[in-house]
């Protein structure tokens, strides 16, 4: 079956050109060669028009954050897919920007004699403006394919407000959408055309050295990022994440529901392999579905917006796949269509409202962005999520409510608080700046959510947390006991 037509969006008016000397599939946020809707669709290219398939993986120097522990991450999956391809009929073609702005003219040298580029269609960070420039310097078609989530992003057709309003539209068009599922291997073809990269790109971008794809720290010491951001030791790329789901599904998915407990230890961690694509949701319902026992017959369109019911599976399931479909693909739902999606002004007028009664409310005197990044703050439990933070570039999800709380309370203003609740996430969070992150943090501030009373300092009717509370409530001794203590990594 083709890749379905509703993923693909094309970025400019360019033709295909079927007299070209190759396709181009420009890997920058779907990193995975299995269960991938865009590398599919430029294998479907690649073999209607008889053309050699290269691989193009880049990764820039000068984005925002850039840092040590980012970059092992990508690096991981490039190393995972350098040796994958090898065994394709693909040219692969990982490069590594020694220094901002030098991998500029890369993709228009490949795209010069090209029939056609897909990329992946990722709607938040700096890639939608790079690909508009892109799309506006290529003579050829450029395509951007939706491999990121279970329903297409294009079936919304507007932002929605409420995770039930999501849900809704889930339980109505999930069924009709889970009838096209990504090919599990698309490159294990035996009529694509064998590939090779033009001598004159290799030479001037030369491919990533194996020294760099296999760790050597001194490689990525010379690189002109951030170093001291530190890798974690977890390893990133698809076999780690594919090795990471199946742990996950057999040691973990029956305590699901305690998950809100640190103690517990029962969270996917899948989080950072869904952000840099070295994972995708296919693959993790696909595994899911074998432990259940389940198939997509057992979903339940009359649910229509209910938490539980829809998808016909234990409820640790269930819960687990509403975290990873409703609330991932909501936040989604809302970089596409809302440009304002990481800006105060995009909060619902009502959360915008009830905080600017409070705004001149007394604060905390000495907390700045500076104090919170090196966990200094008074409280010991939000300073032990920010530890964890830092060091492993995780935060455990219930704790995350809450630092995010805790920082809208310290902050001068609610604007402030936005600010810095995004740069220390996506400074440190594996899982940062992704649309899954930013829905998180704006929800802190009421996105998604409901006035709550009683009215309070600072948050008026926005929820309100506290760390007395989480205390009473969670199980966190071994978490504290890990984090509590432990100095943070700050410079």
């Amino acid at each position: 079956m083709p890749t379905p037509l509703e993923r693909v969006r094309a970025l400019n008016d360019r033709p295909i050109a079927p007299d070209g000397a190759r396709v181009v599939y420009w890997m920058v946020a779907t990193r995975r060669p299995r269960h991938n809707f865009a590398l599919e669709r430029a294998v479907d290219h690649a073999r209607a028009l008889a053309k050699p398939l290269v691989v193009l993986e880049p990764l820039r120097a000068g984005y925002l954050h850039a840092c040590d522990r980012f970059h092992r991450f990508v690096l991981d999956g490039m190393a995972d897919h350098a040796a994958f391809f090898r065994e394709r009929r693909v040219a692969y073609h990982p490069y590594v920007e020694p220094a901002p702005g030098e991998g500029a003219g890369l993709l228009e040298a490949l795209a010069k004699d090209a029939c056609v580029v897909v990329t992946d269609d990722w709607p938040c960070f700096f890639v939608p403006h790079m690909q508009r420039a892109a799309a506006a310097k290529l003579g050829v078609r450029l395509e951007a394919v939706d491999a990121s989530g279970l329903l297409p992003v294009s079936r919304a057709g507007k932002a929605l407000g409420r995770a039930f309003d999501f849900r809704r539209l889930l339980h109505r068009e999930l069924p009709s959408a889970l009838e096209d599922w990504p090919l599990a291997d698309p490159t294990a073809v035996e009529d694509l055309v064998p590939a090779s990269i033009p001598r004159g790109v290799t030479s001037r971008w030369p491919r990533a050295s194996a020294a760099l794809l296999a760790g050597a720290h001194d490689a990525l010491a010379a690189l002109p990022i951030r170093h001291t951001i530190l890798p974690t030791g977890e390893r990133g790329g698809f076999r780690a994440a594919e090795d990471r789901l199946a742990r996950f599904v057999e040691a973990r998915l029956d305590g699901y529901e305690e998950r809100a407990h640190p103690d517990a230890d029962v969270a996917s961690e899948l989080s950072p392999h869904l952000h840099f694509g070295h994972l995708g949701p296919h693959a993790v319902l696909g595994a899911i579905a074998a432990r259940e026992g389940w198939s997509p017959a057992e979903l339940d369109p009359s649910a229509r917006g209910a938490r539980a019911g829809f998808w016909g599976t234990r409820p640790a399931a269930e819960q687990f796949l509403d975290q990873l479909v409703t609330w991932r693909e909501l936040g989604f739902n809302a970089c596409r269509y809302d440009e304002a999606y990481d800006r105060y002004a995009s909060l619902p007028a009502w959360a915008r409202a009830t905080l600017a009664a409070h705004a001149r409310d007394p604060r905390p005197p000495g907390y700045d962005l500076a104090r919170l990044e090196a966990a200094a703050t008074d409280d010991p439990l939000w300073n032990a999520a920010q530890r964890q933070l830092v060091e492993s570039g995780r935060m455990h999800n219930y704790l995350r409510m809450l630092w995010g709380k805790k920082i809208v309370g310290w902050a001068p203003s609610p604007e402030a608080a936005l600010e810095w609740m995004i740069t220390l996430n996506d400074r440190y969070a594996l899982d940062g700046r992704d649309p899954n992150s930013y829905s998180g943090i704006f929800w802190v501030l009421g996105r998604y959510d409901r006035p709550w009373g009683p009215e309070r300092p600072i948050f008026g009717t926005v929820r309100y947390m506290t760390s007395e509370s989480a205390r009473r409530k969670l199980r966190l001794r071994a978490y504290l006991d890990r984090w509590g203590d432990t100095p943070a990594l700050f410079s």
